[in-house]
């Protein structure tokens, strides 16, 4: 009888240790993955709920809404410019990532397979550069784009061209860092096989270098592409007039000062305004987790 009552809480120990041991090395990291997941969702679902509220207001706004509407949405574009926001954060994005792309590449491929005098002073002054951040500079260049506005009209104040002039100066100089770290991790025998074949520098830039560095490219694009329609600081300054905002300072404008009643609209906009931004993301996926480098030189 004695062996018979002692099996069961024998057998049980061993479970008790096994579940332990299991928590102490994978269980927590499941805790911590819930907790990160709902510590990130509750925003999403909060922004959702205040953009279907048929109240509209964030008084009014719960986590799970008791109704569902579209009229936040109908009014941001009766009520608002949100329209010409949204195609001028579309083409100033747009444009200046693929400016600074091309730009940059251009010039990291310089610096990492030329060598020219100077090379190493302009490889540190744009390091030195990057250390300030644009915005102090700002009292300088609104005097500048001020005398700019007479002469120039259409790189001036409230357009989208001056506005990308600005963004040119400040992403050019981090993102050929980037890209010339990684062109220096191809090897040199990929340029001399083709220059021995006949080709010149562009073809050896376009045909060659450029697919290889295609996920580069696309991290860069997408940091530049999410870094324009996100920037507020200075296109606050520079964008007055209600056509020619961005996404950003348009959408400031909804809550600046009626926080509560426009809180509805602003969620919508939020929703809306995503949207670009997980294209672009899912456009440039398969460059960015895809290792195009891997096998191009054997032995």
């Amino acid at each position: 009888m004695t062996t018979i009552a002692e099996t069961p809480t024998s057998t049980r120990r061993p479970a008790r240790r096994s579940r332990g041991r299991w928590f102490a090395q994978v269980g927590w990291r499941h805790l911590v993955g819930v907790l990160a997941v709902v510590f990130s969702l509750f925003p999403i679902l909060f922004v959702i709920s205040a953009a279907f509220n048929p109240l509209g207001t964030l008084s009014s706004t719960e986590l799970l809404p008791t109704g569902a509407s579209l009229e936040n949405f109908t009014n941001l574009f009766d009520n608002t410019a949100f329209g010409h926001w949204f195609l001028n954060s579309l083409l100033l994005a747009g444009v200046a990532s693929f400016a600074s792309i091309f730009l940059s590449s251009l010039a990291a491929y310089a610096f990492s397979r030329m060598r020219f005098a100077g090379r190493r002073v302009g490889l540190l002054a744009l390091l030195l550069i990057q250390m300030f951040p644009q915005f102090l500079a700002i009292v300088a260049i609104f005097l500048i784009f001020t005398t700019l506005t007479d002469l120039y009209p259409a790189i001036g104040f409230n357009t989208p061209w001056g506005l990308f002039l600005l963004y040119m100066g400040g992403a050019l100089g981090a993102n050929t860092w980037l890209m010339k770290g990684f062109f220096d991790t191809l090897p040199k025998e990929l340029d001399e096989s083709a220059t021995m074949d006949g080709a010149s520098h562009v073809q050896v830039f376009f045909r060659i270098m450029l697919p290889l560095v295609a996920p580069i490219l696309a991290v860069t694009g997408l940091l530049a592409f999410i870094g324009s329609i996100n920037e507020f600081i200075i296109a606050n300054v520079f964008l007055t007039e209600p056509e020619s905002k961005t996404l950003a300072v348009g959408m400031y404008g909804l809550v600046a000062g009626e926080r509560n009643n426009n809180f509805g609209m602003f969620a919508a906009g939020t929703l809306l305004t995503a949207i670009p931004t997980v294209l672009v993301f899912q456009l440039l996926q398969r460059y960015i987790v895809s290792g195009l480098t891997s096998g191009a030189v054997k032995g």
